[in-house]
């Protein structure tokens, strides 16, 4: 019996417009794997893949015998557009791959749907295209996007079926993967997908986009109600605003078995719907000062519920440099007591600290190295209270039974704080970030994090959603978009032109 051989490969990138490019390095220190080197990752309890692969492949290996051919894999945190070389060689790495492999009789992507590159401006609809222009139209081609993908007309024309993340924070990642396994079975099988598409001039504030209550809940609840016999998928996809592209703005796919007709006209419906409800869509922020007074009261007062602080503004998740001082600063001006406060991003004073070691006492330089105005630099005295060599497991959101390297780590006591240092750029939002370094989350009295949102399915078991604040300064990754000095985004788009009118 021949089996059917699907291609894998992976390129996940959320480019931040106004951030240094993403270089190789930044890749190979999160993900860039290749043939068998991939193929070993995957097998593995706690890979560094992309979760929807893993999901993929587990769906896949529950049904008939296939045979995955595994290509390339490269993942990084959000950072700015991919240097362009970068992109060039990974695009002719998985065509020669593919090329290598033909006959092939699937393709599967996992896609994050909002990279650019120095040159391109959609570097995932240039990836799609070139994997059709080798398999053919008749070879499935599927792909999984994050839940803010930019999606671009050529990732609709040249994918059989694109498939957004439902959640966010991301948990269902492994399901949506396992979804697009159900989605390729069902083409083996003879299905040809139609799809609809609509583009809304709409890029809502990222603190405005969680998935459990409010505008996104709802415009994703109305979406799925439309699942049916024929409706296969309904991805809503907000879109990734600091992007700052000619393809932003929140997207409706609408995936059905067979009707095109009938695709297009549930997206304008569900577009419609979404633009009625853009006056919630609204970004609810705490003014540092008023951060600083409740942070200094938690401190003093052991009875009061310990408070979670976001800085949203600085997520190394969406691009942010992860290591603004704004927030660290006024703390210990302040004489703030009892707060946790990162995983800041600097190589050079985590170094430091491991050359030091435990015990040692010194003059901690932060941003040292860092020449982007808004990270500024700061001094303290400091104490090295612990070391790690920063590769953990999480074990919880969107990490969860994932490898996460981020290089050696410090955790530096300042005043009555206690800061986390890292080499490598990560959000913080996954426990065992700390916790290597012997934090105790219960004792903390506040945490600040700098996340945007993906903090909230990793911290939920310590802080309850009335006790988290999401807090106003400065940083690449402000949802106050009034303040982004942009360049490429179409226009007029809401909520920059408040005023505007539109209609699918």
């Amino acid at each position: 019996m021949t089996v059917p051989r699907i291609a894998l490969a992976a390129f996940m990138l959320e480019s931040n417009g106004h951030a240094p490019p993403a270089t190789r390095a930044e890749f190979e220190a999160s993900c860039w794997l290749e043939g068998d080197a991939l193929a070993a990752d995957l097998a593995r309890p706690a890979p560094r893949a992309p979760t929807a692969l893993t999901g993929f492949i587990r769906a896949m290996d529950g049904g008939r015998p296939w045979a995955p051919v595994p290509l390339v894999a490269a993942a990084a945190g959000a950072s700015g557009p991919i240097e362009q070389d970068v992109f060039d060689d990974l695009l002719l790495r998985i065509e020669h791959g593919l090329r290598a492999a033909m006959p092939l009789d699937g393709v599967f992507l996992s896609l994050h749907g909002a990279a650019t590159a120095t040159v391109e401006v959609d570097p995932d609809g240039v990836l799609l295209a070139r994997v059709r222009a080798v398999v053919g139209p008749d070879v499935p081609v599927i792909a999984t996007l994050d839940l803010h993908a930019n999606v671009s007309r050529a990732m609709v024309d040249h994918a059989d079926v694109l498939i957004a993340f439902v959640t966010n924070p991301h948990v269902d990642m492994a399901e949506r993967g396992a979804e697009a396994a159900a989605a390729m079975r069902a083409m083996l099988g003879g299905m040809r997908p139609r799809a609809g598409f609509v583009k809304l001039p709409m890029i809502p504030p990222a603190t405005s986009q969680n998935t459990d209550c409010g505008p996104y809940a709802d415009a994703i609840a109305h979406g799925r109600g439309f699942l049916d016999h024929e409706v296969l998928n309904v991805s809503i996809s907000s879109g990734f605003s600091l992007g700052d592209t000619p393809k932003n703005g929140l997207s409706v796919v609408v995936t059905t078995r067979t009707d095109a007709a009938r695709a297009q006209a549930v997206a304008e419906e569900i577009a419609r719907f979404i633009w009625s409800s853009r006056g919630r869509w609204v970004a609810n922020l705490l003014p540092l000062e008023e951060t600083v007074r409740r942070a200094k009261a938690v401190g003093e007062d052991a009875r009061a519920p310990s408070l979670l602080f976001a800085d949203v503004a600085d997520n190394p998740g969406g691009g942010g440099r992860g290591n603004t001082v704004w927030i660290l600063e006024a703390f210990h001006a302040a004489g703030v007591r009892g707060a946790v406060l990162g995983v800041f991003n600097d190589p050079e004073l985590a170094a430091e600290a491991h050359l030091l070691g435990e015990g040692a006492r010194f003059t901690a330089h932060f941003n040292r190295a860092e020449t982007h105005p808004l990270s500024h630099a700061f001094t303290a005295e400091a104490l090295v209270e612990a070391l790690h060599g920063g590769r953990i497991t999480g074990r919880r959101g969107i990490y969860a039974g994932r490898e996460v390297d981020l290089g050696p780590m410090a955790l530096l006591r300042i005043g009555g704080l206690r800061v986390a240092v890292a080499t490598h750029r990560r959000q913080l939002c996954e426990p065992a970030m700390l916790e290597c370094l012997g934090v105790d989350l219960g004792a903390a009295r506040s945490l600040v994090v700098k996340s945007r949102g993906h903090f909230r399915a990793g911290f939920d078991e310590a802080f309850t959603p009335d006790r988290i604040l999401e807090v106003d300064v400065p940083g690449l990754t402000t949802v106050v978009l009034q303040r982004v000095p942009w360049r490429q985004v179409p226009r007029p788009i809401w909520p920059l032109d408040a005023a505007m009118e539109w209609a699918p």
